[in-house]
C-alpha cells in the first residue's frame, strides 16, 4: 500500500537549491498529499523559494517572528503536524529540516504508528537523525539523470569515497551481516539493507557516492557478493558474506 505523506518544510533552516530534487526523492516513498512550507514570507531571504513553490505546488504558511530569538515556525510545524496526525488523512510524515526541535515531533508520530522520513543537510544533530524511520541528506539530491553510466571521473569518486568509509562504519555492516547469515555465512542482501537502515536511519549508499547498495558493498574488499537465480530461473538474488581472512601459510622446518 503506498503511503500519503505530510511533507512539512522548515523554510527557515532548509535551502531552496535542491527542492526539485527534494521532492523527486520524496515521490519514491509515498504520495505526497499535503505539502507545506513554513516561515516568515515577509522576509525578503526567503525570496528565492517563492517561484519554485508555485513549480512544485507547495503551499506557503506564514508564521510571523513574534520574539527575536525565538523559532515560532517550528512551533507552527509542530501544531499543524499534530493536527493532521489527528485528521487521519495521511499515514506517513516527511519533516524537512536540519533542527534538532523536531525529535520529539518524529518520536510522537511514530508512536502513533506513522512512517517518519527525515530530510536535512548534514549538519543535523543525530537525536533528530534517529528519531525518524529514515533519514536523508539533502546534499546527496542531486540531479542524476546524466548518470546511467558511470565514466572514469564518477568511478573514481566513488572509489575515494569508500576509501574514506571508516572501520567502525565496515564492522557495523558486517555485524549486521552476522546477524541474518545462514550457517554458511551467506545474508540476502535486501534484508541486510532493511536491517541497516533501521539501525542507522541515515544510512545511504549515495553517502559514499554509489546509487545502490550493491555496488557498495561489492566495492569494499571485506565482503564477496553472489548472485543466484530464484526457484523459477526468472530473478536474480543478491547475497553477501564476509570474506575470511586468509592465514599465513608457515614456513616448512628444515631437516
Amino acid at each position: 500500500m503506498e503511503l500519503n505523506l505530510a511533507v512539512l518544510i522548515d523554510g527557515d533552516n532548509i535551502p531552496s537549491a535542491y527542492v526539485k530534487e527534494m521532492m523527486e526523492e520524496i515521490a519514491k516513498y509515498g504520495n505526497p498529499t499535503i505539502k507545506r512550507i513554513y516561515g516568515d514570507w515577509t522576509n525578503p531571504r526567503l525570496g528565492k523559494w517563492k517561484n519554485l513553490l508555485l513549480e512544485n505546488a507547495i503551499t506557503p504558511i506564514q508564521q510571523y517572528g513574534y520574539t527575536q530569538g525565538k523559532n515560532a515556525t517550528d512551533s507552527a510545524m509542530i501544531i499543524d503536524a499534530m493536527d493532521i496526525l489527528y485528521s487521519g488523512k495521511v499515514n506517513g510524515f516527511c519533516i524537512v529540516s536540519s533542527d534538532s526541535d523536531f525529535t520529539r515531533l518524529a518520536t510522537r508520530l511514530r508512536e502513533a504508528g506513522m512512517q517518519v522520513f527525515g530530510i536535512g543537510e548534514k549538519k543535523t544533530p543525530n537525536p533528530f537523525i534517529v528519531a525518524c524511520d529514515k533519514f536523508i541528506y539533502i546534499e546527496i539530491l542531486k540531479n542524476q539523470s546524466d548518470d546511467d553510466t558511470l565514466d572514469a571521473k564518477s568511478t573514481a569518486t566513488a572509489k575515494s569515497s569508500v576509501d574514506k568509509m571508516t572501520a567502525k562504519e565496515i564492522r557495523w555492516i558486517s555485524n549486521t551481516i552476522n546477524d541474518l547469515a545462514d550457517d554458511d555465512g551467506w545474508a540476502f542482501l535486501g534484508d541486510v539493507g532493511s536491517l541497516l537502515q533501521k539501525k542507522q536511519p541515515n544510512f545511504d549508499s549515495r553517502n559514499y557516492g554509489f546509487q545502490k547498495l550493491t555496488p557498495l558493498i561489492s566495492s569494499i574488499p571485506n565482503f564477496e557478493v553472489e548472485r543466484r537465480e530464484d526457484s523459477r530461473g526468472r530473478k536474480k538474488l543478491i547475497y553477501v558474506k564476509i570474506k575470511e581472512k586468509r592465514q599465513p601459510k608457515r614456513r616448512a622446518k628444515k631437516s
